[in-house]
């Protein structure tokens, strides 16, 4: 599985948040549209997660999403990396909007 390859070689640190994003339709109303005409997903999937921001008392504050989680988030927020051959998101967790429950 290649998040789990991709949690050995990139570990974000900090509040941040390591997601992949779900693939966007590729087809509307028959016609096919190219890479730069396709509209940014803004959901993604969490494939790893920092170590965690502090608080005044110095205790790790807990992530509000797992491994997993789908999730919703800004547009344009991030960092977008590649890893072997893989597009990926890097992201403040205050940049995630929502948890998409199934």
């Amino acid at each position: 599985m290649i998040e789990e390859a991709v949690q050995t070689k990139l570990k974000p640190l900090g509040a941040r948040v390591l997601v992949k994003r779900l693939e966007a339709e590729e087809k509307k109303g028959g016609i096919i549209l190219p890479d730069t005409a396709k509209k940014k997903q803004e959901a993604a999937v969490v494939v790893a997660l920092g170590t965690g921001k502090k608080d005044k008392k110095g205790a790790v504050v807990p992530f509000p999403v797992a491994l997993g989680d789908k999730i919703l988030m800004d547009k344009y927020s991030g960092q977008e990396v590649t890893i072997e051959g893989e597009e990926f998101v890097i992201l403040s967790a205050d940049d995630i909007i929502a948890i998409v429950n199934s």
